[in-house]
């Protein structure tokens, strides 16, 4: 995710937000940041609050991290104020579910929101059944606090969960207490949400790439996020920097906490960053911490330095491409053997 350039622009601009105090007219779901601790927000109408920066699963499971680098970053970044987990059973193989797994365990699990993915591509009963499984002993677990329909990024995967059972096992899952919640995501179109939306069946929460450039190109900001707001469910941004930062940011110029201020801006519940290691951590928190929402014109400023770049979606290549899709549901669709 990026490269070293732009992750040192990250760290030396960190500080450059120090003093930042909110101003007058902010939502009361900004509460926080004027103390400089974590801001926390509702995750919809769960009841719960959740942590504006929400830690990225999939880096925490890299091989450039050690098990215990890994755990001691997780710990690190619950310490700092974060209490949003992301996860997906595949990430890396099952490692990344495994060293979350590890760092919460004893007291570490009861001051976390825990949200994992099923990676069952097929959407059916059994493989979701069995997905949860495996997700829970993997986090060394009894519980799931949001449970998500992970890669809804097919035309057909709305029918294929609502028809073939995988809906009817996170039902039961529910029922079970195995899962408290449930979502899906997805960073294809917004039809595809907006088609899972429609169905007769209430969420408690949607994953859906936000970021500068999305305004411009197959906007999730603009047809998706004020029907889940509408609805009061749950707001998960992914790919504030658009799933590579390098890209965007050189195609923009802007700088990444103009990126992450815009996104946390917006009427959402989490970002989730992916922080692979200690410093880009520490440096994110600092952001989080010290956010200030956007001003009407410097929302207008980013919206039009980030335009040129957007229209085609060269910034956003898993909208319009099968290349970031996970195996597992290309092959479940045909796409690879």
């Amino acid at each position: 995710m990026g490269c070293t350039f732009t992750r040192r622009r990250l760290l030396a601009r960190a500080g450059a937000l120090t003093g930042l105090a909110l101003s007058a007219g902010a939502p009361a779901w900004l509460s926080g940041a004027a103390r400089g601790s974590m801001p926390m927000r509702p995750l919809g109408a769960t009841g719960v609050k959740v942590s504006l920066l929400g830690l990225g699963g999939w880096h925490v499971g890299v091989s450039s991290l050690t098990d215990g680098e890994a755990v001691r970053m997780i710990r690190t970044a619950i310490d700092g104020g974060i209490n949003f987990l992301d996860n997906a059973r595949e990430y890396n193989d099952g490692r990344s579910e495994e060293r979350v797994g590890t760092a919460l365990a004893g007291p570490w699990r009861d001051r976390v929101f825990l949200m994992t993915k099923s990676c069952a591509h097929t959407r059916n009963r059994a493989d979701s059944m069995k997905s949860l499984e495996e997700s829970l002993r993997a986090l060394k677990t009894d519980r799931i606090d949001l449970w998500l329909f992970h890669e809804v990024v097919y035309d057909n995967d709305p029918e294929w969960i609502f028809t073939r059972g995988g809906l009817a096992a996170a039902i039961q899952a529910r029922q079970q207490g195995k899962v408290r919640f449930l979502g899906f995501s997805g960073h294809k179109h917004p039809d595809i949400h907006l088609d899972m939306l429609g169905r007769p069946f209430r969420w408690d929460a949607v994953m859906m790439p936000l970021n500068v450039v999305d305004a411009h190109y197959r906007s999730f900001e603009k047809r998706v996020l004020p029907e889940a707001v509408k609805r009061n469910l749950g707001v998960i941004a992914m790919k504030s920097l658009g799933g590579f930062m390098s890209r965007l940011l050189e195609q923009t110029k802007l700088d990444p906490e103009e990126c992450l201020r815009y996104v946390m801006s917006l009427p959402i519940s989490t970002v989730v960053s992916g922080m692979e290691n200690p410093h880009l951590l520490e440096a994110n928190l600092a952001l989080a911490r010290r956010f200030m929402p956007l001003t009407e014109a410097e929302r207008t400023r980013i919206l039009a330095a980030s335009a040129p770049a957007a229209g085609d979606g060269r910034c956003e290549r898993y909208k319009s491409t099968t290349d970031f899709d996970a195996r597992p549901g290309q092959a479940a669709h045909g796409l690879v053997k």
